[in-house]
């Protein structure tokens, strides 16, 4: 199994109102969807005095089944599902404000809401309203979700949340481990108002009865119960929970590794025209695209690491993430649609030479320089972190500069892709226990096994900053040796201002605060750090300036040196007059 097996069933009934305002639906894609995104499942309920809540209950169905499917194939669940929801939201709050109605939400485009996304060995839940989630497991019901009701006394109550009563949505959000055998049962108030919880669970335990005709005979009891309202109910059965293994890297494990190539070889559609790089995990190669005759670059697994996957699949990631990512400042995939027959990535040829190579021809780069070039990695890293991947590699090796200047982030081995990781951290991320990145760029998070967030790239791209302005590293090599909070406490940053550099003092508090061990404080986001290497804020200019000894170390005690020498022959020359 690499893919979630569910069985459904629903039914939904106007009961004896002239109308019925609830809605639910759900969405089952095949693959690779079904693997990177998820079964979908929601369930709305208008409110009874507004004339218009059906149209916002079959708005919000089908506006997250339809809009979860389109956002990012790297979001996490929860990101891509409130962000559907909260454009939703806006969308009905507006119609309100447009309505005759604007005065008096009651009367709007307002509706409960409740849905649950099927992904990998989870579910993620999102909830606003009265309408209720429930997970019959082992013979036990519980709910859960929490209705959001207010009781402004014994018989009179309004909702509190609501989707499309607010500017603002406010969304309960949850994320809960599946097992097989898992029932999740979603009502509106017209039924679990009128059926016990009791003979809910016995209807439920019917063996013999698909879901549908279950859910038939939950609405048929609670109308026989005295339901006065519109009742509907969804039923999704957990059948099978798939392996930790993502769909779309299968190919990692079913294709063949590819031999050693060489000039003039003919491989899977391309030849090969020199290796450009090789170690002992992989081999670089320029090609020819025989089909277009576009220059690529082909990078393939060494034939020793087959018995990792991992590593396969983390090879294979890298051109996953390129094909959903859109800037000028990483790099693209080959366009080629072809089958392949062997685990290898194809990108496009990035002309210049690496940054390491740069800065070994530019060992001194001046600061503007040096703005131009980390303000175009930053938006390369801005693309990833909107689509929540990070790079978590972020070194000189891994960037390339054209010679007029363009800047492009050419390896992303090492990425972490949220929308992946969530249902697949064992099998395509790595959990802390193994720095991916290079250590003298990495953030001290790492060091402690905590996963990585923007702000760790945020830490390296200011690492990167400081190198290029200086030649060397903001704490050394002490930050790969500090594996505990305490030790890390202990981290002293060192100035980048020198008697040799033409820096101001700003930039180096800017540096400073992007350096932080502690993540939370630094700058929060990496335009925020961008902005403040060319825009100095007021109380850096104002600061004091940081201690001799800091600022120049070697003259400092050069200077120390030469008292203390002079003092001793001082202290001689008392001596030998005494004598």
């Amino acid at each position: 199994m690499s893919t979630i097996s569910l069985e459904v069933g629903q039914h939904s009934s106007a009961g004896v109102k002239p109308e019925n305002q609830d809605r639910c639906g759900a969405r089952l894609p095949s693959e690779p969807q079904l693997g990177l995104k998820g079964a979908a499942f929601a369930i709305a309920d208008g409110i009874s005095s507004s004339s218009v809540s059906a149209i916002a209950s079959e708005t919000a169905v089908k506006s997250f089944l339809d809009d979860y499917y389109c956002t990012s194939d790297g979001w996490s669940v929860q990101i891509a599902a409130q962000q559907v929801l909260k454009a939703t939201n806006a969308w009905l709050y507006q119609q309100t404000r447009q309505s005759p109605f604007r005065y008096d939400r009651d009367k709007g485009y307002v509706c409960t809401f409740s849905a649950a996304i099927f992904k990998g060995n989870e579910a993620h839940l999102f909830h606003l309203g009265d309408s209720r989630i429930y997970r019959l497991r082992r013979g036990s019901l519980e709910q859960l979700t929490h209705d959001h009701r207010q009781w402004a006394g014994e018989y009179h109550s309004y909702l509190s949340r609501a989707l499309g009563a607010e500017q603002q949505v406010d969304v309960d959000y949850q994320r809960l481990r599946l097992e097989t055998g898992d029932l999740f049962l979603f009502t509106t108030d017209g039924v679990h108002e009128a059926l016990s919880r009791k003979a809910m669970i016995e209807y439920l335990e019917q063996q013999d009865s698909c879901l549908e005709s279950i859910a038939k005979t939950l609405v048929a009891a609670a109308l026989a119960n005295g339901s006065d309202d519109n009742l509907t109910v969804q039923l999704v059965r957990v059948k099978e929970i798939p392996e930790a293994r993502p769909e779309l890297l299968d190919q990692a494990g079913s294709l063949p590794l590819p031999p050693l190539l060489k000039a003039g070889d003919t491989f899977d559609g391309y030849t090969i025209e020199r290796e450009i790089h090789a170690s002992s995990r992989s081999h670089v190669y320029l090609a020819t695209d025989q089909a277009s005759g576009a220059s690529v670059i082909l990078k393939t697994p060494s034939i020793d690491l087959s018995d990792d996957p991992t590593y396969l699949q983390r090879l294979l990631m890298e051109e996953w993430v390129v094909r959903r990512v859109s800037s000028a400042h990483v790099v693209r995939a080959a366009n080629t649609h072809r089958q392949r027959n062997f685990v290898y990535t194809a990108m496009e040829l990035v002309e210049g030479k690496t940054l390491r190579q740069w800065m070994t021809d530019n060992p001194h780069p001046d600061l503007e320089t040096v703005r131009t070039i980390i303000e175009q990695v930053a938006r390369g890293l801005q693309a990833l972190h909107r689509a929540e991947i990070l790079h978590q590699d972020l070194r000189p090796e891994n960037i390339m500069i054209s010679s007029a200047g363009t800047v492009t982030l050419i390896d992303l081995g090492s990425a972490r892709v949220a929308g992946i990781a969530e249902s697949y951290e064992d099998s395509t991320a790595e959990t802390g226990q193994l720095i991916l990145g290079t250590a003298l760029y990495s953030a001290p998070e790492y060091f402690l096994g905590d996963m990585g967030t923007p702000r760790s790239d945020l830490f390296s791209l200011a690492v990167l900053t400081y190198h290029l302005l200086s030649g060397e590293f903001p704490y050394g090599t002490e930050v790969a040796r500090c594996t505990t909070v305490a030790a890390q406490y202990r981290l002293r940053y060192r100035s980048v201002l020198s008697e040799t550099r033409e820096i101001p003092a700003w930039i180096d508090a800017t540096l400073k605060k992007a350096l932080q061990a502690n993540p939370l404080r630094r700058h929060e986001a990496l335009s925020e750090f961008a902005y403040e290497l060319r825009h100095p804020k007021p109380e850096y200019l104002n600061a004091i300036r940081p201690p001799l000894i800091e600022r120049y170390p070697v003259r400092f005690w050069q200077s120390v040196s030469g008292v203390l020498l002079l003092i001793i022959f001082y202290l001689l020359s008392l001596i030998s007059s005494t004598t």
